[in-house]
């Protein structure tokens, strides 16, 4: 384990198990996102500034998620927890998503919905969007740009 920078900016991460707290609700786990400008205590305390909670708000709402910022995660769908996980990574302001797998778990339909969000954020956000997956046809169907890592080569796909 060590950390990931280029040009001393750290990218923001959608892991394939989303890495929520389930007890948490969908707005503290975006809120999670945050951690790097607003310290460790206020927030541990609940204590988040307005301004974040609204930009939290957003970022779900980007997602499709409006009105769900009070439901534990434990209680959304598959498809649902990993947007979540996208609006935790939009908050985080990085100019690079990293997305590991990010529809591994998913059934078809919400696979697609969550590439097609990650497309639709690179374009109109200006992200740069990397995702790693194993599913060559759905690499062809929403990617701009495909390599392919293959016996520690990188070549285009």
């Amino acid at each position: 384990g060590g950390s990931v920078a280029a040009g001393g900016v750290r990218p923001a991460l959608v892991f394939q198990q989303h890495a929520l707290a389930g007890r948490l609700s969908a707005e503290a786990n975006v809120l999670v996102g945050a951690l790097g400008r607003c310290g460790f205590w206020r927030p541990a305390l609940g204590l988040w500034p307005a301004a974040e909670r609204r930009a939290a708000a957003g970022c779900l709402a980007e997602v499709g998620l409006e009105g769900f910022g009070d439901r534990r995660a434990a209680h959304l769908s598959g498809g649902q927890r990993q947007r979540v996980a996208v609006a935790r990574a939009l908050l985080q302001r990085a100019p690079v998503l990293l997305a590991d797998e990010p529809v591994a778990s998913l059934d078809p339909e919400n696979a697609a919905m969550v590439l097609g969000l990650l497309r639709h954020l690179a374009r109109g956000r200006g992200l740069a969007v990397l995702v790693a997956l194993h599913q060559p046809g759905l690499a062809a169907q929403f990617a701009d740009r495909r390599l392919r890592l293959e016996d520690g080569r990188i070549s285009e796909a």
